[in-house]
């Protein structure tokens, strides 16, 4: 069975897509969900029964341990703290990106990505403050998952993975490249780099605590929509299709319209707009 699916955008995921940054997300918003009825089924969500009992573990998981402990951190951290705790794990996910904007063959994004790395590592005091963005320097990530897209893997199974949430068959084959390109794989103390990925995790949880209301509905498609436009807008890039309208070339063809479609005289006198018309 060819693992070839096309996504079909549902209203009103676009602002949702927002709440899903990076994979790393997948358990936060995937443990919220609640009972769901299943409805129609989505090509690109074949295997939804198992997927559904897997973000019902989750939300066990969120709702008994995560969550408390996000609001918790969230409590006592002053918000300049919370900042330089979320600037120091991004500046270490430039070196990802650095990686797979190589391997997508996107020179400029990697030149841009290795010059962030460098400035907020030095003048950021270790990655703590991102001065690179204060000069103007965009972030813009990449993984191993857009990598195997750029590559021709464009479409994927949705697949809710226990622990880690909303991914694809595509971005959880991509996962294991993900972990290794990630520095803190590499601390050699084991308590030290438990400590330092039970951080991100707690830190990332506690930045959504203030979007949740945006979720709606079955929150299971909702998540599933969500995450599924988020990817396959980092995918395109931003680019969301051509069009026809803005485009150079465009044929504008009076043929295909009747000069009495335009004409004054099928317009109703009586326009409720027009003083002289009748009550």
């Amino acid at each position: 069975m060819s693992d070839n699916f096309r996504l079909t955008p549902a209203p009103g995921v676009k602002r949702a897509a927002l709440l899903m940054p990076t994979v790393a997300l997948a358990v936060v918003l995937g443990g919220c969900a609640s009972s769901a009825t299943k409805g129609e089924p989505h090509p690109e969500d074949p295997w939804e029964g198992f997927n559904r009992k897997v973000f019902v573990f989750n939300d066990v998981l969120d709702r008994y341990a995560l969550r408390p402990v996000a609001k918790g951190y969230r409590t006592i951290t002053p918000e300049p703290v919370e900042d330089s705790v979320g600037n120091f794990f991004s500046n270490l996910g430039e070196i990802r990106t650095v990686l797979n904007s190589l391997l997508q063959g996107k020179g400029e994004n990697a030149s841009r990505a290795t010059s962030r790395l460098l400035i907020n590592t030095t003048a950021g005091v270790g990655g703590l403050f991102d001065v690179a963005k204060k000069m103007d320097i965009r972030q813009e990530k990449e993984d191993f998952g857009q990598t195997l897209a750029t590559w021709g893997w464009t479409d994927s199974r949705y697949l809710v993975l226990p622990f880690l949430g909303p991914s694809t068959l595509r971005d959880a084959t991509g996962l294991p490249a993900d972990i290794a390109a990630y520095p803190v794989t590499y601390v050699d103390d084991d308590k030290t780099r438990i400590a330092l990925g039970a951080l991100n995790l707690i830190d990332q949880r506690a930045s959504l605590l203030d979007q949740e209301d945006l979720i709606q509905g079955d929150r299971y498609r909702f998540m599933r929509d969500a995450y599924l436009q988020n990817r396959a807008f980092k995918i395109s890039d931003g680019e969301l299709g051509d069009d026809p309208f803005a485009a150079d070339d465009f044929d504008f063809d009076d043929a295909d319209f009747d000069d009495a479609d335009f004409d004054d005289a099928n317009v109703d006198d009586a326009d409720p707009g027009d003083d002289n018309a009748a009550d």
